[in-house]
């Protein structure tokens, strides 16, 4: 049997200490990946920090409007908050499409946003994975590659980011806040996650030790007029096929003022349609207009016969949640 060593921190700055001391230690949160990962052999960290208990679970209003949300603060928590659910309506709807409900009330925000960027073979110790054991290989790489990237990918790693609060989160132009051994940074969402080049093992920006303390969102009428749509094999507990994380500003004659769209389940990271974006501004909301938007985005899209359904699925998509936003929809 491999030695654990379990800490349980006392405050934030004596657990980024522990853990920017010893490489093989790790932050545990709420648990639901990186213990699902220590049970199958993915990840034999020989010291977990345990920053659950931390006073990070609170959601306050900022003097701005925005929102600051304590990386411990639970899903399920953040979900029902009657303030997300009226100023930030797609980031409580890409939580309540996450996982199950059990999942929900036990993952925290933080450690949604730290899961593993991962696939079937990730998990599966026995084939090579660049991810898992830099080097090796990637198998689903001419493997079984259903849910594999299709925008941003490398030849040493195709797969897909599985979290929809940070589609949500890329949507509303979210900050994440980080300590360090150097002290204090905020880091905007889009720059949080990478996507793999050569590096697939390193999922997002953060370097060792840095443990992420809260995420800030700030106020906006696109975030206010917003909504999460996920396309997947069943209803529940299933990661997203394709998923859009959208919001809309509309001027008195109906032309889009501004507008956020953000993918999920194309990229090794939240794919931000900022091209689409940008084609949008000033146009009205059509399927037409919103098709062509996304149909530029897509045009970096890389595909086989296991993926070439994500492109018409994705654009097709991102029409109906938009044309539903700019008619007052958010179902």
């Amino acid at each position: 049997m491999k030695e654990l060593t379990y800490h349980r921190a006392e405050d934030a700055a004596s657990a980024v200490a522990l853990v920017t001391g010893d490489p093989d230690a790790r932050f545990l949160g709420g648990g639901t990946n990186l213990v699902d990962h220590l049970k199958l052999g993915v990840t034999s960290p020989t010291t977990l920090v345990d920053v659950s208990r931390l006073p990070m679970d609170e959601v306050a209003e900022l003097p701005d409007g925005g929102l600051r949300v304590g990386a411990n603060v639970r899903n399920s928590d953040l979900a029902a908050h009657p303030a997300v659910r009226r100023g930030w309506p797609v980031v409580a709807r890409a939580l309540l499409a996450g996982a199950s409900g059990q999942i929900r009330n036990q993952a925290t925000t933080g450690g949604n946003l730290l899961q593993r960027t991962r696939c079937v073979y990730f998990q599966d110790v026995t084939t090579p994975c660049n991810k898992r054991e830099p080097g090796t290989g990637c198998s689903a790489i001419g493997g079984y590659g259903r849910y594999n990237a299709v925008l941003g990918a490398s030849e040493a790693c195709v797969t897909t980011h599985p979290s929809d609060l940070a589609v949500g989160l890329a949507a509303v132009d979210a900050t994440v806040v980080v300590l360090g051994a150097g002290g204090e940074r905020r880091v905007p969402m889009g720059d949080f996650h990478r996507l793999p080049s050569d590096r697939p093992e390193q999922d997002t920006t953060l370097a060792h030790g840095e443990l992420v303390t809260a995420v800030e969102l700030p106020a906006s009428a696109v975030a206010r007029r917003s909504t999460y749509r996920k396309a997947r094999d069943r209803a529940s507990y299933a990661f997203a096929l394709v998923s859009v994380a959208a919001g809309v500003d509309l001027d008195d004659d109906g032309r889009v003022r501004d507008v956020r769209i953000a993918w999920g389940g194309v990229a090794h990271k939240p794919w931000r349609a900022a091209v689409a974006e940008e084609a949008l501004r000033g146009k009205f909301l059509s399927e037409e207009s919103v098709r062509e938007a996304a149909e530029a985005e897509l045009a970096a899209a890389v595909t086989d016969e296991q993926t070439a359904y994500k492109v018409p699925m994705v654009r097709n998509l991102t029409a109906l949640t938009l044309t539903s936003l700019a008619e007052g929809a958010t179902r």
